[in-house]
C-alpha cells in the first residue's frame, strides 16, 4: 500500500510542484482499485491506482471525451507515465445512496434521482457521439454475447451453488431465445453498466456527478434505467419506480428529439431488468459464496427478495419455460430463508462478550460460569507496536488502523474469525443461549487485539443485531488510571 501512496504523491508533486498536505486511504469497493483523497490548500481530489492499465486507459478516455461535452463526469488532472496512478477532481463524500438512507422518501430525494436520470441520458446520447468503442474493456457492444454472460454468470456462480436439480440443456436453450430477444433493441447508446446510487455523488450545490463508468459500452439505454431503480440496497417504491421511468422517457425524448414507442421501450426495459438482477446475483454468489466476503453474503436476500418483487409483478414479453422454473426456485422462501441472517430482537437473551487483552497479563477468565468460547492469538499479524510513531498510540488510532489495513494480513485473519463466531452466534440465537465470550489476544493489548475486537464486535453488531459487552482489558486499565491520577 505504501508503494501506491507514494505514486500518489509523486505524481501530485509533479504537477503541482509541491506535496500535498495531506493523503487519506479511502475504503475498497469491489474492485482492485485504490482511492486516495489528497488535500491541499484549494480544497480536496482524489487520486487513484490500478494495476489494470487497460482499464485505467478506458476511463481516462471516457472521462476526458465526456468532460469536453460538459457532462457529469470528473475532470482528469494529471497521469503518470506508466498510467498506473491519476488525479482527477474530486466530487465529495456523499452519494445518491447517502441521501437516500439519512433522509429516506423524501421529494426532495426523488428530485435527486430525477436529476440522476436527466443527466444519465445527456452521457448516454451526447457520450455515444464521436465515441471510439474499440477503448472498451471487453466487448465494443452489450449485443447477445454480453447478455448470454451475464445470464452465465448467475448460472456458475450462484444457481449452480444452490445444488439444486434443473435442465441445463434447457436453460441454456431459453438464455439463447432471451439474449435474441434483448439483442433486437431499437435503441443503442453508451451504456454506463454500472449505473447505481453509489455511483452517483451530490455536491452541496444539489448537482449530481458519476463515477465508475470504465465498464461503459454500446448498448441499450434501458439496462443503466434498469441498475438503477432495481438497485436492492436502494429498494425503491413501486411508485418511484413507475413516475421515474416515465420521468427518463421524457428526457431521452427530448435529447433524442424524437418519440418512443414506449411500449417497446418498457417491454425491453422490463427483461433488462430481469438481466441486471441475475447479474448482480452472479456477483453476489461469487464475491459471497466462493470469495467468502461476508458482506456480500448478506446481500443476497436483498437481492433475492429484489427478483420476487419483480418476477411477481412484470412481465418480460417472451416464454421462456425453464428459466421460469429456475426463477421460482431462486425466489422461494426457502431459498430466500437458506440466505438470510438470524436477527436477534430485544428478546433475545444472548450476550456476546467481546475482549482484548495482552498474554503479558494471561488469557482472560470467563465470569458467566459457561466456560468456552473463543480466543484468538493476534501475535500472528505484522505488530504496529515495533514502530515509533505507534507506540502511544492504539488500535482505535486513525495511523494505527491505517496501517494495520494496509500493511498486514488482518483483513484476511478477521474474515476466517467471521465464518468461525457466525456458525456458534446464530446457533445460541435459535437455543436462547445467554452468553458467548470471544477474546483477542496480543503481545501488548494495545494495538492489534484492540483493532480486531472493535471489529468484530461492528461485524455481530451489524449482521445478527445482538448485544455486544466490549471490553479492551490493557486500554480501559490505563483509562482509569489517567482518570485517578488526574
Amino acid at each position: 500500500m505504501q508503494e501506491k501512496i507514494n505514486s500518489v504523491r509523486e505524481l501530485y508533486k509533479k504537477w503541482k510542484g509541491k506535496e500535498p498536505e495531506s493523503i487519506d486511504v479511502l475504503p475498497q469497493s469491489g474492485s482492485e482499485r485504490r482511492y486516495f483523497r489528497l488535500r491541499e490548500k484549494e480544497g480536496t481530489l482524489i487520486g487513484t491506482y490500478g494495476a489494470n492499465i487497460k482499464e485505467n486507459e478506458t476511463f481516462i478516455y471516457f472521462s476526458r471525451l465526456f468532460h469536453r461535452k460538459g457532462l457529469a463526469v470528473p475532470e482528469i488532472l494529471a497521469i503518470n507515465e506508466s498510467q498506473d496512478c491519476y488525479l482527477q477532481e474530486d466530487f465529495g463524500e456523499v452519494s445518491l445512496l447517502n441521501k437516500l438512507e439519512s433522509e429516506h422518501f423524501t421529494p426532495a430525494v426523488y428530485d435527486l434521482f430525477k436529476k440522476s436520470l436527466e443527466a444519465l441520458a445527456q452521457l448516454q446520447v451526447q457520450g455515444d457521439d464521436g465515441l471510439n468503442y474499440h477503448f472498451c474493456l471487453t466487448n465494443t457492444e452489450f449485443g447477445k454475447q454480453a447478455i448470454l454472460a451475464d445470464l452465465l454468470y448467475f448460472k456458475y456462480y450462484f444457481l449452480d451453488a444452490l445444488r439444486r436439480p434443473y435442465d441445463k440443456q434447457k436453460l441454456l436453450d431459453d438464455f439463447e431465445a432471451l439474449s435474441n430477444y434483448l439483442t433486437h433493441t431499437e435503441y443503442k447508446y453508451f451504456m454506463f453498466r454500472d449505473f447505481q446510487s453509489r455511483n452517483i455523488f451530490i455536491r452541496k450545490d444539489n448537482s449530481v456527478h458519476f463515477i465508475d463508468y470504465q465498464g461503459g459500452m454500446k448498448g441499450a439505454p434501458q439496462y443503466d434505467v434498469a441498475s438503477m431503480l432495481w438497485q436492492a440496497r436502494a429498494d425503491l417504491p413501486d411508485d418511484w419506480k413507475e413516475n421515474l421511468l416515465v420521468d427518463y422517457m421524457n428526457s431521452f425524448e427530448k435529447i433524442i428529439a424524437a418519440p418512443l414507442d414506449r411500449n417497446l421501450f418498457q417491454s425491453q426495459y422490463n427483461g433488462y431488468v430481469l438481466i441486471r438482477l441475475l447479474q448482480v446475483l452472479g456477483a453476489y454468489g461469487f464475491r459471497g459464496l466462493f470469495e467468502r466476503k461476508a458482506q456480500f453474503l448478506t446481500s443476497i436476500p436483498l437481492a433475492l427478495t429484489n427478483l420476487k418483487k419483480f418476477f411477481n409483478s412484470q412481465s418480460i414479453g417472451i416464454v421462456v419455460p425453464e428459466f421460469r422454473k429456475v426463477l421460482d426456485l431462486c425466489v422461494s422462501d426457502e431459498v430466500i430463508e437458506q440466505f438470510t441472517t438470524l436477527q436477534a430482537t430485544d428478546q433475545t437473551p444472548l450476550i456476546v462478550n467481546i475482549n482484548s487483552f495482552s498474554y503479558k497479563a494471561g488469557i482472560p477468565v470467563d465470569a458467566s460460569g459457561n466456560g468456552g468460547g473463543f480466543v484468538f492469538d493476534c501475535r500472528g499479524i505484522l505488530n504496529p507496536g515495533r514502530l515509533d510513531e505507534f507506540k502511544t498510540l492504539t488500535g482505535r488510532d486513525k495511523p494505527v488502523k491505517d496501517f494495520i489495513e494496509q500493511q498486514t494480513k488482518m483483513n484476511d485473519f478477521l474474515n476466517s474469525v467471521f465464518d468461525v463466531v457466525d456458525i456458534t452466534v446464530e446457533n445460541y440465537i435459535r437455543r436462547n443461549f445467554e452468553h458467548l465470550s470471544v477474546s483477542f489476544g496480543c503481545t501488548g493489548g494495545q494495538h492489534r487485539s484492540v483493532y480486531a475486537a472493535d471489529a468484530l464486535a461492528r461485524h455481530l453488531r451489524n449482521k445478527f443485531k445482538v448485544k455486544i459487552e466490549l471490553n479492551h482489558l490493557v486500554q480501559d486499565k490505563k483509562n482509569w488510571v489517567n482518570i485517578v491520577n488526574e
